[in-house]
């Protein structure tokens, strides 16, 4: 289930009713009833997940999802038990779903910032603006003109810079971030519908935890459904871009312009140079190195160091360099002669 402090849940509906309102075809069970929305290997007994990606063909059988929605003729693959929906863009039928279930709530009012602070050693500067059920711990000060959005919980001792803003997020304690930086905001989701492209609701979190710096300009989206979680010490320097889902380790170093695509999953003690970017659903290893302008494709193995583009092992990238650069010369040569 969505966070209570940022998503407010909507009335149960049936599967029928749910059907009539996305389109959807009922196979099975049109008198469930359902409240949420959850991937399949989360979802329960109230929730609808989808499945529109044979890869996940074991977590379809093994959901303890009310309902499913699947595409026409995997009627057999569902989990016994489970309501079925069929559409031929389940993905999008679920992101239809996910409206009638979950809206994010929305800064209508702010909220009176003696209500939201520890103590009086909090310092809230000009222009500032808080929402709703935010907390913020002793210590911290919050920049002029930042917004921190309704249901928001800042720790102790934290510094949030001017002109930032910070939603769907909870930041541990110390925690840095510079101007401008953007916490929380809707990741990159989208999928094709009757109606062409829809976006997918994103109903996760960011999480901040303890020691984090997140330089100025720095975009970290909140998780599609999970949570996209940054560990405790990692330094993120200005204009980087990290996608929802995301799982960062500790002290991680990532310099400026490094972006990674959703769902990768960074261990403790990476470091990445300028530029370097990173495809979506990859692993690095713990204390592996990604080089200034590398582009990852494929998993990193532990304590490895990659670059080039695609990425790939240090020496193997300066061989094959050295190679390319004797072969140009030659050609060269013999234009010349």
């Amino acid at each position: 289930m969505p966070d209570p402090r940022f998503f407010r849940s909507l009335p149960a509906l049936s599967v029928g009713d749910l059907a009539s309102r996305i389109g959807g075809e009922v196979v099975r069970g049109a008198d469930r009833t359902l409240s949420a929305v959850a991937p399949l290997a989360s979802a329960g007994a109230g929730d609808l997940a989808f499945f529109a990606d044979r890869k996940f063909r074991d977590a379809l059988s093994a959901s303890a999802a009310g309902a499913v929605v699947l595409s026409p003729g995997l009627e057999d693959a569902a989990p016994d038990g489970a309501a079925i929906l069929i559409s031929r863009t389940p993905q999008a039928a679920w992101a239809q779903a996910s409206l009638l279930f979950h809206r994010h709530l929305t800064l209508d009012s702010a909220a009176d910032a003696a209500d939201c602070i520890e103590d009086d050693s909090v310092v809230i500067e000009p222009g500032a603006v808080l929402g709703q059920g935010v907390r913020i711990g002793r210590g911290s000060r919050i920049g002029a003109n930042t917004v921190i959005g309704p249901g928001v919980q800042i720790g102790r001792d934290c510094r949030i810079g001017a002109n930032v803003s910070v939603g769907f997020a909870l930041v541990g304690d110390r925690v840095t971030l510079l101007s401008g930086a953007r916490i929380g905001e809707a990741g990159f989701g989208a999928t094709g519908s009757s109606l062409g492209v829809i976006d997918v609701p994103q109903l996760g979190r960011v999480i901040l935890q303890d020691g984090v710096t997140v330089g100025a300009n720095t975009c970290i989206d909140r998780g599609a459904y999970d949570d996209t979680v940054i560990g405790e010490n990692t330094k993120i320097d200005n204009l980087v871009m990290i996608g929802h889902n995301c799982v960062i380790g500790r002290n991680v170093l990532m310099a400026a312009h490094t972006g990674l695509a959703g769902s990768v999953v960074v261990g403790d003690g990476v470091m990445f140079g300028g530029q370097a970017g990173v495809g979506d659903h990859i692993t690095i290893g713990r204390g592996a190195r990604v080089a200034a302008g590398g582009g990852v494709l494929k998993d990193i193995p532990p304590g490895e160091t990659w670059s080039g583009y695609p990425a790939r092992p240090l020496r193997q990238s300066l061989r094959e360099a050295i190679w390319l650069s004797k072969q140009a010369s030659g050609k060269k040569t013999r234009t010349d002669g």
